[in-house]
């Protein structure tokens, strides 16, 4: 990702690859198979033929659109988001006390660099538990050190010939960062290889040629070119790096950038599984009681969306006959009634939060573990907003998703969501640059 305030985006994780060494690689959400829900006299749920609703995963429209009970499951292709490993006890500030690898030590002694920067004393640590960064300092002051050095020393701890990634605005740029990434990696016989372009498809072949490269650079346009002809995949890449990120997140590269993310299987926090269920109307309420009921009293937090303030104070109605404690939010509240409900979920003090689109931007959640749209939301902005609160930075698990989806309207939204899944595509409408929505009217 990238930051409107300029300076160098690290993004690292952990993938996994299937099948041959030839398949595409894997996007942090695969789609699975449809499956039937359907319901027994008893109220149990059993699987069945995958029939109408929307599309079937790997096959052809399915001729009816009004069968009910339909769902597919977007799961997660990693366990974890390493932002959200615990990290290590605090370490020194010399490179040496960093717990830096013996050959990096050797490589600076070469360059003849001692003491780490401030940017440097900051950044190396934090990365070397593979969180991911925002790094913005002057000119000189040791970014590409900063960035390098411990990203490098987790490519030396794996045995998987992992892959680094830096994108770079220029050739220059590649040029100099090369420099120095080479001589980082020769005490450690690590190969770096620069993918800048200006030629023939020929030229990138070539480029790319080298067995056992370690460490790519390259421009956006190269790397797109790339990514597009097939001869280069990243899915066994560990870390990618936007230097010049704000530079990275103009316009004019905004398009490449986009391209070279959808391949990039890295994650600082996303959400785990996201289902989507076909209901007719009558039928949300049974199947949220269900999920309440099925959800484990240890298992975090639940935040359940509505679309309105009227459902919401419905709801809880409901939840309130039902003997589930719950706490209520939505726009008709004050200020302050608002930011004492909100503190106490926050606290623990009620596990289950019913709300409007409200509580879906800015707040921290990281205690959330399930979130459910009763209501599925009624843009592709506000469901990226929702699906935010859970596997954020400093949650125990990545959390789930479920999805009632009811009218029409909604099925065209969850078909976007779906055909993004299966091209590995950011969403219809939405660009690269971080844009905050203020709540809608209740």
């Amino acid at each position: 990702g990238g930051s409107p305030y300029g300076g160098t985006t690290v993004s690292g994780g952990e993938s996994r690859t299937r099948g041959s060494s030839r398949a595409p690689p894997k996007p942090f959400l695969t789609l699975l198979a449809w499956s039937r829900l359907r319901r027994g006299r008893d109220g149990g749920r059993e699987g069945g033929r995958p029939t109408g609703g929307m599309r079937k995963a790997g096959g052809p429209a399915v001729a009816s659109r009004e069968a009910c009970g339909d769902y597919f499951q977007l799961e997660p292709s990693q366990k974890a988001a390493p932002a959200l490993k615990a990290p290590p006890a605090p370490q020194g500030q010399s490179f040496a006390e960093m717990g830096l690898q013996p050959a990096l030590l050797t490589a600076l002694q070469s360059l003849e660099v001692g003491r780490p920067t401030a940017v440097q004393r900051l950044a190396i640590p934090t990365l070397l538990r593979g969180r991911s960064a925002l790094c913005a300092a002057e000119t000189g002051s040791g970014k590409t050190l900063a960035y390098l050095l411990p990203l490098l020393d987790r490519l030396l701890k794996k045995a998987a010939a992992p892959r680094g990634l830096v994108v770079v605005p220029s050739r220059e740029l590649a040029a100099q960062v090369g420099a120095v990434a080479a001589a980082l990696c020769r005490p450690a016989g690590l190969r770096v290889r620069g993918l800048t372009g200006g030629g023939a498809a020929g030229g990138l072949r070539r480029q790319l040629r080298a067995p056992g490269v370690a460490v790519l650079l390259g421009t956006p346009g190269a790397l797109r070119d790339a990514l597009r002809r097939r001869f280069l995949t990243l899915g066994r890449l560990r870390w990618m790096v936007l230097d010049e990120a704000d530079t990275l997140m103009d316009e004019s590269f905004a398009a490449p950038i986009e391209e070279i993310l959808a391949h990039a299987p890295l994650t600082a926090g996303a959400p785990g599984p996201q289902k989507f269920i076909r209901l007719k109307g009558q039928d949300k309420l049974p199947e949220l009681l269900q999920l309440l009921k099925d959800h484990p009293a240890a298992g975090g937090a639940v935040i359940i969306f509505c679309n309105s303030a009227s459902t919401v104070n419905w709801l809880g109605y409901i939840l309130d006959d039902h003997k589930i404690k719950h706490l209520r939010l939505q726009g008709q509240m004050s200020a302050v009634a608002r930011a004492g409900i909100f503190a106490s979920f926050q606290k623990g003090d009620v596990s289950v939060l019913v709300c409007t689109d409200l509580a879906s931007r800015g707040l921290d959640t990281s205690s959330v573990q399930l979130v459910v749209n009763y209501d599925f939301p009624d843009t592709l902005q506000d469901y990226l907003h929702r699906v935010g609160r859970v596997g954020r930075v400093g949650s125990k698990t990545p959390g789930a998703v479920v999805s009632f989806v009811t009218h029409r309207w909604d099925v065209d939204l969850v078909r976007k969501i779906e055909t993004a899944a299966r091209k590995r595509t950011g969403l219809p409408g939405m660009d690269c640059s971080v844009n905050e929505h203020p709540p809608k009217a209740d």
